[in-house]
């Protein structure tokens, strides 16, 4: 009587137990492949700060003269944006 029952059949439970052990390690990393990456664009924005500022020309502050002739663009006084440093960079890197 105590021998005659079966053993009951636990696998799905096994395999559920393993799926959200599964789930829970691909979040895990998932995690810390975001971390790492917020933290190194953190790092190169703070290396970016670090920098000094690009000189600007004494003239190109001043205001543009008023003619009646097309206004011509000030190529000499751009603005310095993350894509231009960076461009700048591989240009100072790569030999000519």
């Amino acid at each position: 009587m105590f021998f005659q029952e079966t053993t009951p059949d636990t696998s799905g439970y096994m395999i559920a137990g393993y799926a959200i052990a599964f789930i829970v390690m691909a979040l895990y990393v998932a995690s810390i492949y975001l971390r790492a990456r917020n933290l190194n664009q953190d790092r190169t924005m703070l290396e970016e700060m670090e920098k000094p500022a690009p000189l600007i020309q004494a003239g190109s502050q001043s205001r543009p003269k008023k003619s009646s002739a097309k206004p011509q663009a000030n190529k000499s006084a751009k603005s310095v944006t993350k894509k231009s440093r960076q461009k700048i960079a591989i240009l100072k890197e790569s030999p000519l």
